[in-house]
């Protein structure tokens, strides 16, 4: 079956009052625009065609080359927008499904749904419908005694009869894609608004004794719409009830789902259990049996199995199996940790590849480096790695001791083995097995503490100036 996508996304959405253009504002971690496109890709459309208007090339650079495109320059209603898709879908036989770029919670499921129902009916037609409690401001499915669509009619034209019916237009369609626009070439604009409405499409196919069939989603959220900052909100509470249940029901143990935010994208494996506070974003991957949070941020990571993760921020790191993180510490962007590895409280890591059973146990800075195995950082160790020039490396290799505050001043390497005493500042490399040690010889002067006492005291009781 040949199934063609038109997505509408070239309002401007003023009631966003933003910058950013409304269907890239994001639901659930990614641009509205992007679920509806998601949605077609799992049904498999053949082709589908993005309508933009403002905010084109935004749409264009995020979108790229997953869809096509249209341009509408002016906006003259919706059934004007869907005819700018007309030069590349006329000529197409199958079936097109309508959708908006302000939609996020459309699912795959409910368009196979409508799919199926329109196919099995043989219609020209089919429009998805919702049944709401309070139906206000929303168009009314009007049906014939057969059950069929007769016509839609706004709110603003309902009688009292009328405005009783709880079944509502969605504005989503599947159609015939060549009587789609055979009938949009039909539509006048001959209302208040001087506009092409979609919904006229319907009663000239009715006028025409085509079918047009109404498939009734069973969640009415599915056709959800955001205008405004409030239904954006509203939108992305629904979506992310909705995430964490998917993840539920796959195996992961969310402890309090209302207080867990989890992107879209994000893949958990079962077993794993993710505690309060923690944020989850953009395409982490994070294995079984893991234990993350509580107040976790995670972004862009892959995360192996049987990790543990608490209090601590990842953004585009790496974290091997069994590996512990945590409390407070941060993986900042090429951060790649082996199997194993533990790295404590207070410690950043940058751009730095540890190796397996790496310990890096607390207040330490480790960037632009590569750690080799069973390496030991000491408390305070860091990689010296920026001359105010240039970035430089650390090489540290295996089964190596880094004693507590060492500097090691980069570029450098450590060999094999070595030892490298605490307080040491390393400006040369250090051989296999050689012990390293680069610090000022103590000095004790007896009795000096107390002249150091009675100095400090005679200066608190001398007079202050005015």
């Amino acid at each position: 079956m040949n199934i063609l996508g038109i997505v509408l996304a070239a309002g401007q959405g003023k009631r966003m009052k933003s910058k950013l253009y409304k269907v890239l504002h994001k639901v659930g971690g990614k641009p509205m625009v992007g679920h509806v496109i998601q949605a077609l890709e799992k049904i498999e459309t053949q082709r589908t065609i993005v309508v933009v208007g403002h905010g084109a090339e935004s749409v264009k650079s995020y979108l790229g080359d997953r869809v096509e495109y249209a341009m509408q320059d002016q906006q003259l209603g919706t059934g004007h927008a869907v005819l700018q898709a007309e030069p590349l879908l006329g000529n197409e036989d199958g079936l097109t499904v309508v959708l908006y770029g302000d939609t996020p919670l459309i699912t795959s499921e409910s368009l196979q749904e409508m799919i199926r129902i329109h196919c099995e009916k043989g219609a020209a037609a089919t429009v998805m419908t919702a049944i709401m409690d309070d139906p206000f401001g929303l168009g009314r499915i009007i049906r014939s005694e057969d059950g069929r669509v007769s016509r839609i009619v706004e709110q603003k034209d309902c009688n009292a009869e009328e405005r009783e019916i709880k079944e509502i237009n969605s504005g989503m369609y599947c159609f015939s894609n060549r009587k789609l626009f055979d009938a949009l070439n039909k539509v006048t604009n001959n209302n208040s608004q001087n506009e092409y409405y979609l919904t006229d499409v319907l009663g000239i196919l009715v006028g025409q004794n085509e079918i047009v069939e109404a498939y009734c989603t069973p969640d009415p959220m599915d056709t959800f719409g955001v205008n405004d900052r409030v239904a954006l909100s509203e939108a992305e509470r629904i979506m992310r009830s909705r995430i964490n249940r998917n993840h539920m029901l796959n195996g992961v143990t969310l402890i309090d789902p209302a207080n867990t935010y989890i992107d879209a994208d994000v893949q958990i494996g079962s077993d794993t259990v993710v505690l309060p506070g923690t944020i989850i974003k953009g395409h982490t991957v994070i294995g079984e049996d893991c234990l993350i949070g509580p107040n976790t941020e995670i972004t862009d990571s892959t995360i192996g199995d049987g990790v543990h993760i608490k209090q601590s921020v990842l953004l585009d790191a790496e974290v091997g199996s069994q590996s512990a993180v945590g409390p407070f510490a941060y993986l900042r962007p090429g951060a790649k940790l082996g199997e194993n590895v533990k790295i404590g409280d207070f410690v950043e890591i940058k751009n730095a590849i540890l190796a397996d059973d790496v310990k890096v146990s607390h207040l330490s800075y480790i960037g632009d480096a590569r750690i080799g195995k069973n390496v030991n950082f000491g408390c305070g160790a860091i990689t010296v790695n920026y001359d105010g020039f240039n970035k430089q490396l650390t090489e540290v290799e295996e089964d190596a001791f880094i004693g507590s505050n060492v500097n090691l001043i980069a570029p450098i390497k450590i060999g094999k083995g070595a030892y490298v005493v605490a307080g040491s500042t390393i400006t040369h490399n250090v051989d296999d097995n050689d012990v390293a040690i680069a610090r000022e010889r103590q000095v004790n002067k007896p009795g000096y503490a107390e002249k150091l006492r009675n100095k400090f005291s005679e200066k608190k009781q001398r007079p202050q100036k005015n």
